[in-house]
């Protein structure tokens, strides 16, 4: 965490206790920027604890309460809590919902887990973050032929394009090596999808600058 900020607050929402209280651990392990005040069951315990509203919500999709996903997102906004949503499923349909009701980030619980404290950092930041699974299928690819690729994504392919290793590119953006490794494995996965190959570091760097993430002069980058 850096120097004089103020850890994420996040709570915690899903039905499945042994899930709970394994992710709770490991969030509290693995990020020290991300403070977990609460890790509840249900959502009527999300709205009476005494730590709500939080800055960042992850809940479950599922919680099997029969109240509408998109009517949590629009009562977590109101209060001004950015929404992460987990599911164990991914029916485009469902995450379209979801998104189009105000939630920042969708994730499958396959996910990798160093993937879903990154969403949490997205949506505190005002960012999207989506399951590289279902930003394939709901985003093959956008006008032109090239993929939707997310804010901090962009940032990954700008700097290992210019030149950086991926050790240089993780500290730069303060994330592991194995996220950034992670990031460009998505990246190159929606190329692929769309069409485009960018296996090769020459070939990124072409791509990147071809879709203005990258300058032709290097270490500059849009984001």
């Amino acid at each position: 965490m850096a120097p004089g900020s103020d850890p994420i607050r996040l709570a915690l929402v899903d039905d499945h206790r042994m899930l709970l209280g394994a992710l709770t651990e490991w969030i509290r392990q693995a990020a020290d920027d991300i403070s977990m005040v609460a890790a509840v069951a249900s959502w009527p315990e999300l709205l009476a604890h005494p730590e709500f509203p939080v800055e960042v919500v992850l809940l479950d999709l599922d919680l099997k309460d029969n109240i509408p996903v998109s009517l949590k997102i629009q009562t977590l906004r109101a209060t001004g809590v950015a929404v992460v949503l987990m599911s164990t499923y991914s029916e485009p349909n469902v995450v379209r919902e979801a998104l189009n009701a105000g939630a920042l980030g969708y994730l499958v619980k396959s996910e990798d887990a160093g993937m879903i404290v990154e969403a949490i950092r997205a949506a505190k930041a005002g960012e999207s973050f989506v399951s590289a699974e279902l930003d394939l299928a709901l985003n093959a690819a956008d006008v032109g032929g090239s993929p939707r690729l997310s804010a901090q994504e962009r940032r990954v392919m700008a700097l290992y394009g210019a030149g950086e290793p991926v050790k240089a590119v993780a500290y730069q953006l303060g994330i592991s090596e194995e996220t950034a490794k992670s990031y460009l494995k998505r990246i190159r996965e929606k190329y692929r999808i769309a069409g485009i190959d960018v296996g090769t570091k020459v070939g990124l760097r072409k791509q990147a600058i071809a879709d203005g993430i990258l300058v032709d002069a290097p270490g500059t980058f849009t984001a």
